[in-house]
């Protein structure tokens, strides 16, 4: 596959990662311990070498590290601090970005993940009640002891970013970008291609919707995507013109939606580095091998005329 770099941190990746929270978290029934093992071998086998997670899945840290065991040196380990679940409701979050939170959370990251160092280490979200120059600087202090090689934010804005990096170099910023969430094209995207900062777009597939397989009818009332807008079944049955648009491209190359979808991003900057998730050894592989699938210029002027989706992305507050 080919590689990509995380920012100035100098780690290269293979240009499409693996986002792991699907094992266990928010999509529906979580997979075991060995099904966890078959999907991320896939994915090392298949080239894909950054693996996403954070200490607020559940157990998916757990999951992933027993998957890389032997493996290790095959895997650019991705996890995120500042989320804490709140209360009963295994969705429900409140922030934490106290540097004593952050650096106490590194460490029970780190023997979850049964590793000595994190590759790169996000804030998940930035604290309102904590300036993020202290929250960086409690992760700048685990760089200098070892214990994490990168730093990176995510769902942050420009201003955010300009003064965390005040205080440490940051390699990564992860927000959600896809053929139907653009947004992060307008500023975030351009900031970091400007700026040598890797952008790992996460739900690239539009939480599933993109790949024209899911229906309302699959997403059961556990499953995070219940309670979204754009999932509810009309929202989905009127953007159902963005899922044909993007057949169409795929049908001229033999590839899949999915693939379309994560080649489309590929193509925005050598900087993104898309972090698809899922529970399937076989959509994994598929996914890897959008890294190999060229569009013509012709290709992205179409998708890039998609409609814009109906619905939001959250529910409004």
């Amino acid at each position: 596959m080919i590689q990509r770099t995380l920012g100035d941190s100098g780690i290269e990746v293979g240009a499409i990662g693996y986002g792991a929270m699907p094992l266990n978290w928010e999509y529906g029934t979580p997979v075991g311990d060995q099904e966890a093992g078959r999907v991320v071998g896939k994915a090392l086998d298949s080239g894909v070498t950054l693996l996403d997670t954070a200490d607020c899945y559940g157990r998916n840290e757990e999951l992933l590290g027993r998957a890389i065991s032997g493996r290790r040196d095959e895997a650019i380990l991705s996890t995120k601090v500042g989320l804490v679940v709140a209360g009963e409701d295994p969705l429900t979050y409140v922030h934490d970005g106290r540097p004593s939170h952050i650096r106490l959370s590194c460490d029970r990251s780190l023997r979850r993940l049964a590793v000595e160092s994190i590759d790169l280490y996000q804030l998940h979200r930035v604290d309102p009640t904590v300036p993020v120059e202290e929250s960086v600087g409690a992760m700048a202090e685990l760089v200098a002891a070892g214990k994490v090689r990168a730093i990176g934010l995510s769902e942050v804005d420009v201003p955010t970013i300009e003064r965390a990096r005040a205080v440490h170099p940051i390699s990564s910023v992860q927000s959600e970008l896809s053929l139907w969430t653009r947004e992060a094209l307008d500023d975030m995207v351009p900031w970091c291609v400007a700026n040598g900062v890797a952008f790992l777009p996460y739900s690239p597939l539009g939480r599933g919707y993109l790949t024209g397989r899911l229906t309302a009818s699959q997403i059961g009332r556990t499953d995070f995507r219940s309670q979204l807008p754009r999932f509810q079944s009309e929202a989905m049955e009127a953007n159902r013109a963005i899922v044909e648009g993007i057949a169409v491209v795929a049908a001229r190359h033999a590839a899949t939606n999915a693939q379309v979808a994560l080649a489309w991003l590929l193509a925005q900057s050598v900087r993104l580095i898309p972090i698809p998730g899922t529970k399937s050894v076989r959509y994994v592989e598929e996914n890897a091998q959008a890294a190999a699938l060229a569009l013509t210029d012709a290709d992205l002027a179409a998708l890039d005329a998609l409609p814009l989706p109906q619905g939001d992305r959250y529910e409004r507050s």
